[in-house]
């Protein structure tokens, strides 16, 4: 919209202010004249709303501040800046009009230069304001087909593997998140699981976290070979990108040896747990973090399973977890609650440790997390003990 075209809506129950205000803006903007509260109010809830409204203060049956906070309290006038005109200049009176939501204040007697000149800015800025609105709904609207892209790439369930009850927990700090998970199934007595982390959050980790997919599917030929399976993702994933890189954990389970082979490249230990063990081990096997350092080299480790054992994989996210007074979930209560976890399913598990850490957070309903949280879970069963 031009200039010549903004419409400035006057409200001012003096014939003689109503006169100066539209002979000082008649050369550049059109107007529209109330007398009274209620008709400006009429005015501004019509189909034409005006671009802007010059707001006298003192008005017979309905004052200015009145008025103003009317057009405030309405979804549909309320973004349209409103400027007092006033003779008052007392501190407390151009307060409480800024508290029920005017822009600025014209004194009286009008400067017609002055005048014009706030007009102008202040349709300025509403311009810009609206530009930002707008630039900020096709931002959020590509953000949630981000989302809907990035949830597309994850599994829809965990496989169904003979021996194991496996579930996971996705929950991104915002709209797109770094953190990433898979499973590569070899056959039913055989699954290759990854979880990683990429550094940073929003978008560009998002789509590293992407890479990850099509990364993991060309390391399916050698999936029971976790180090040679990280050694492959971090060659997908060195050059790729400058200011990132990813932590990332594999664990290659072969339900007819009995047996959980590990490799993780800077991410938090897998850790495990028996159904007559009170101990909580660390399965930890790290190498250098993936898609920095070209020569980095990754080994393995395998371990037992025995059925009735538990095992997870997560994010640090878990363990990171702030509560109200700074202090971080961390391994030493993680630990002690995965010990009490003697029964139950693997979904059953991952709730209640998202639970237990959304207790220790004290998050008020809606309040984002410190940081995207990732867990899988699995449960031996005891069909993995027959030969």
């Amino acid at each position: 919209m031009t200039a010549e075209q903004k419409l400035i809506l006057v409200v001012d129950d003096t014939p003689l202010n109503i006169s100066v205000i539209t002979g000082a803006l008649k050369d550049t903007y059109r107007t529209k004249v109330a007398t009274n509260g209620a008709k400006a109010l009429a005015i501004a809830a019509g189909s034409e709303k005006p671009d802007l409204i010059l707001l006298d203060v003192v008005m017979p049956e309905m004052d200015g501040y009145e008025v103003c906070r009317r057009l405030k309290a309405d979804r549909t006038t309320r973004d349209i800046p409103v400027i007092f005109l006033t003779a008052q200049t007392e501190a407390e009176d151009e307060t409480r009009g800024f508290e029920v939501g005017a822009v600025d204040y014209v004194h009286k007697p009008f400067s017609p230069a002055v005048m014009k000149a706030r007009v102008h800015t202040h349709l300025a800025l509403r311009e810009m304001r609206e530009k930002l609105t707008q630039q900020l709904a096709a931002i959020q609207k590509e953000l949630e087909t981000a989302r809907l892209i990035q949830q597309s790439i994850l599994p829809e369930t965990p496989p169904q593997i003979d021996g194991l009850d496996i579930a996971a927990r996705y929950l991104p700090m915002t709209s797109v998140a770094g953190d990433f998970y898979d499973f590569v199934v070899v056959d039913n007595k055989h699954v290759g699981i990854l979880i990683a982390d990429v550094s940073g959050h929003g978008m560009p980790a998002a789509l590293i976290a992407s890479m990850l997919k099509i990364a993991l599917a060309a390391q399916s030929a050698h999936a029971d070979d976790p180090a040679r399976v990280l050694h492959g993702l971090n060659q997908a994933l060195c050059g790729k990108f400058q200011h990132h890189y990813v932590t990332a954990a594999y664990a290659f389970v072969d339900t007819e040896r009995r047996t959980l082979t590990y490799a993780g490249a800077g991410h938090p230990p897998l850790l495990m747990w028996g159904a007559t063990s009170p101990e909580v081990r660390d399965v930890l096997e790290n190498g250098l973090f993936l898609g920095k350092f070209d020569f980095a080299t990754y080994s393995s480790v395998e371990v037992p399973l025995r059925p009735g054992d538990g095992v997870l994989l997560y994010t640090d996210g878990v363990s990171e977890t702030n509560n109200p007074q700074g202090a971080e979930f961390g391994t030493e209560r993680l630990r002690p609650f995965l010990a009490t976890e003697k029964n139950g399913s693997a979904s059953e598990l991952a709730d209640r440790l998202l639970k237990e850490v959304e207790r220790w957070a004290a998050r008020d309903q809606g309040e984002d997390v410190d940081d995207d949280i990732t867990i899988v879970t699995i449960r031996v069963t005891g069909s993995v003990m027959t030969p």
